[in-house]
């Protein structure tokens, strides 16, 4: 079985594995662009990079509607557990293998913060091992040198931003696969907003100029791409 991505808009993830369906960063409600509503979807397990609001989202009501495992830092598991949701604390550089495969959290260079205000520990990308199949979400970051080290893992596909303002732009993107050398990268985390506003198909072309071996895939909200 292959593993089917779909993206519903910003960051947010549903990946469809033979052992589980994941959903990642579930900022659905309040997301201009989400083409689902938050009680529409569903989850085997949850993982949440950092306690912004636009990734924290509706990780709670979820998690509650469908009895999916939250899978985040320590502070964000804690939050949840105390909102009455089943939890998996990871941090760092650390991983854990799953039903559905392994999962590590990666540096992710940004802020963390629950919508309250409260800190929500060190924001984190995700490595995830499914299969045979590697899978980097860098999720909220700015580019840095250690992504060469996630790199030699051999990933298959990379999600990473380009929305630039909070994250990588453009530019800052084009440079992370070349240091990643991923087989086949996914734009996210532009056009929520005005101030996120892209041209995804530019940003193609510019990377198949630039480093012919990786492929762009781009994707409208609720499309959805197979990872063979």
């Amino acid at each position: 079985m292959a593993i089917k991505l779909t993206w519903y808009g910003h960051a947010c993830w549903s990946i469809e594995t033979p052992n589980g369906t994941l959903l990642i960063d579930p900022f659905l409600s309040g997301n201009p662009v989400a083409p689902v509503k938050a009680d529409q979807v569903n989850a085997d397990f949850i993982l949440v990079s950092h306690g912004h609001g636009d990734h924290l989202g509706d990780t709670v009501d979820i998690a509650k509607r469908t009895g999916a495992e939250v899978i985040s830092n320590f502070e964000i598991a804690g939050y949840c557990e105390g909102h009455g949701c089943k939890v998996h604390d990871l941090h760092i550089g650390g991983s854990k293998v799953f039903p559905f495969g392994r999962v590590k959290l990666t540096i992710a260079h940004h802020g963390s913060s629950f919508p309250d205000g409260r800190y929500a520990g060190n924001p984190s990308g995700f490595l995830l091992t499914l299969g045979k199949k590697k899978i980097y979400d860098a999720a909220d970051t700015g580019l840095f040198y250690d992504m060469k080290l996630i790199g030699e893992e051999g990933i298959d596909l990379a999600m990473l931003p380009i929305g630039d303002n909070y994250t990588m732009g453009p530019e800052d993107a084009l440079r992370a696969i070349k240091l990643i050398k991923p087989k086949v990268m996914i734009p996210m985390h532009y056009n929520t907003f005005d101030l996120l506003k892209q041209d995804a198909k530019a940003f193609a072309a510019s990377v198949k100029k630039a480093v012919p071996t990786t492929k762009v895939v781009v994707l409208q909200p609720g499309e959805s791409y197979e990872l063979k």
